[in-house]
């Protein structure tokens, strides 16, 4: 420890767990050389992870709600507004600015849903599996220790402690990935509606840019970062999922590759929602651009036919005669 409070690992210490052994050995003495005792760096890279996953795992679900909560602002305060629903690029049938900006509020209910289920899964501690075949000799009460770190429970198994490196960190990739799939989508949206050709929503300037040799441009390019996005975090999880193959029980030194996925694909995640949040709480809707369309109503008038007797598919040949 520096004098400014950081934590410094010297060259000799080889990681952080040797330079915090040797740490609490130069400041408590005999104690510290007893602090390893039962350990071993396997259980205990892998419990930090869990730790880790759980405590971000909790903020993504803190930043879902926030985006949630903008997007039913915005529809509160805009939803009213009719606008063309779209199908195969073209339009299709009456919807409303509440309609289509509530869906990604629902979208990031489904992925705080998930969300809560990873961190069910995670809730057991691999600490007493130690290298990955248990602690001989000493009896090691690894329920205590899960309960102090506030997990459920312990993982019996210890070789399937190893095992979850394969299987739970993917697993919230995963979650990262539908994540971003949810702003991917509605990035995309918003390149599109936003574009003067369509001119639905205008986007807040804070998050456009010019060009250095255009003086009329507004670019989104925010938005194309976020959309963009989705892909490179889905080239890591995919990274990890190829990473769990192919490899035998037990402890492989293959599995530290997986930790700069993780942490690249949460940390992704997180700031694109915060972002996307920010953005979609100045969105502005323009109630003249998302006039509908006579062809929009094509749909309705058919079953409109339909109530008074006709049979859908003559009115459906009948109101496709009229808008050819």
């Amino acid at each position: 420890m520096d004098a400014a409070g950081k934590f410094k690992i010297k060259r000799e210490d080889e990681d952080c767990h040797t330079a915090i052994e040797n740490w609490l050995t130069a400041k408590y003495g005999e104690a510290g050389k007893k602090v390893h005792t039962g350990r071993s760096r396997n259980d205990q890279v892998l419990t930090a992870l869990r730790l880790y996953e759980r405590e971000t795992l909790g903020e993504l679900k803190a930043r879902l709600a926030a985006f949630a909560g903008a997007c039913k602002k915005a529809a509160a305060k805009q939803g009213r507004i009719p606008m063309p629903g779209y199908t195969h690029t073209r339009r299709a049938m009456p919807t409303t600015a509440g309609t289509w900006i509530g869906c990604f509020a629902a979208a990031a209910a489904d992925d705080a849903r998930h969300a809560e289920f990873l961190l069910k899964l995670i809730d057991q501690s691999p600490l007493g599996s130690a290298a990955g075949f248990g602690v001989p000799v000493l009896n090691i009460d690894k329920g205590y220790s899960a309960r102090l770190m506030g997990f459920s429970k312990a993982i019996e198994n210890p070789i399937y402690a190893q095992f979850t490196r394969s299987k739970f960190e993917p697993a919230v990739m995963h979650l990262c990935s539908q994540v971003m799939l949810t702003l991917n989508k509605l990035a995309t949206d918003l390149v599109l509606f936003s574009m003067p050709e369509f001119g639905f929503v205008t986007l807040p300037e804070k998050f456009c840019t010019g060009s250095s040799i255009m003086p009329q441009k507004k670019n989104p390019d925010v938005l194309e970062l976020v959309r963009g996005k989705y892909h490179a975090v889905i080239g890591e999880e995919l990274k990890a999922l190829s990473l769990a193959g192919n490899l035998p029980s037990g402890y492989n030194r293959d599995a530290q590759l997986g930790k700069g996925p993780l942490f690249a694909a949460l940390d992704a995640a997180l700031a694109s929602l915060g972002i996307m949040a920010k953005v979609t709480e100045g969105l502005k809707f323009n109630k003249e651009k998302c006039a509908l369309a006579p062809e929009l109503f094509a749909t309705e008038e058919a079953y409109k036919l339909v109530k008074a007797g006709l049979p859908f598919r003559d009115a459906y040949r009948q109101l496709a005669e009229k808008f050819r």
